[in-house]
């Protein structure tokens, strides 16, 4: 099975993306959330052991102790395959930037997002990943 994993530090956000995955996708996938990037390597080294394959991380980036693009960039030299995608309202274009090349995240998608753009952009994000 192939899981997607949501880390922000606002609950209200990751029962959000849950709702508009569940719409789009269905049981596709298995969806995981953590709010907290400690959380996150918790959730993934249990993916992990269970032999499920995460393939898209949707990360916030202003979250406590570690933003979201430090984790993503850690993400990135671990498992360079996953999809990164990162969500914010606060950073600004010179850190986003820098995270973008650092991590390989795939798009940055501002709060509020339009759920419409969102799901496009994991769809296209999806499928370059399996092109490659």
């Amino acid at each position: 099975m192939k899981a997607i994993l949501c880390v922000d530090d606002e609950k209200i956000i990751l029962d959000s993306l849950y709702a508009q995955f569940v719409r789009a996708f269905g049981n596709q996938f298995i969806y995981e959330a953590a709010e907290s990037v400690e959380e996150a390597w918790e959730v993934i080294d249990e993916l992990v052991e269970s032999g499920c394959k995460l393939i898209l991380i949707i990360s916030d980036w202003l979250m406590p102790n570690v933003k979201g693009d430090q984790f993503l960039k850690e993400v990135h030299e671990k498992w360079p395959d996953i999809v990164k995608i990162l969500l914010t309202g606060y950073a600004d274009n010179h850190a986003l930037e820098r995270a973008k090349e650092l991590a390989n995240i795939y798009c940055i998608i501002q709060k509020p997002w339009n759920a419409d753009e969102l799901i496009g952009q994991i769809n296209k994000a999806l499928a370059y990943s399996y092109e490659q």
